[in-house]
């Protein structure tokens, strides 16, 4: 027996908000996010009033309740890429793609001593450099340097992990930055 998809039908304005409410409830999101979400609904289902929706006063009004924010969006996402092992370049795509504006993006940005964790922790995970089980050959250590940059990463980071001379080299080059702030 198979069960029939019923068409659904178009939206209307309290639809329309159920549909944003239940979206920001259940993820934490951009406007630029919800946005498209609503406009994606729209072209699926259609609109069954005279007058359009009003999408941009709609995600105002959300903004204005404090459903979304996407400052806050923006820290946690850089935070959990940073975590990850993403350096800055995939940082600042990642906010593109979700719709945040060029001033957001760049105050989000992780600073030397963020993207020098970053770079560590996806060496550690991946286990490139010093700590691979096996030392790597030059090819192997092109690879490591190459799967470094499509995380993020600068080549002068990406060269100076791979080629550490031990995981204490590596995490002292990566606690510098630190320390130098520390003395100013």
């Amino acid at each position: 027996m198979s069960v029939k998809r019923r068409n659904p039908q178009p939206l209307s304005q309290t639809r329309l908000e159920e549909l944003a409410l239940a979206y920001v409830a259940r993820f934490a999101t951009t406007q630029g996010k919800l946005r498209d979400y609503l406009q994606r609904k729209l072209r699926e289902r259609g609109w069954e009033e005279e007058i359009g929706p009003d999408l941009d006063a709609l995600v105002a009004r959300y903004c204005e309740l404090g459903y979304v924010n996407d400052e806050a969006w923006a820290r946690m996402k850089t935070g959990s890429l940073l975590r990850r092992g993403y350096g800055a370049r995939r940082v600042g795509e990642a906010l593109g793609h979700a719709g945040l504006d060029e001033d957001l993006r760049h105050a989000a940005r992780p600073d030397e001593a963020a993207e020098r964790q970053a770079a560590l922790v996806l060496a550690r995970r991946r286990r490139f450099g010093p700590f691979a089980v096996q030392p790597a050959d030059r090819p192997t250590r092109e690879k490591h340097i190459a799967a470094m940059l499509r995380a993020g990463h600068r080549l002068d980071m990406a060269r100076t992990i791979v080629e550490a001379d031990s995981p204490e080299a590596a995490e002292a080059w990566a606690c510098e930055i630190e320390s130098e702030a520390g003395e100013f």
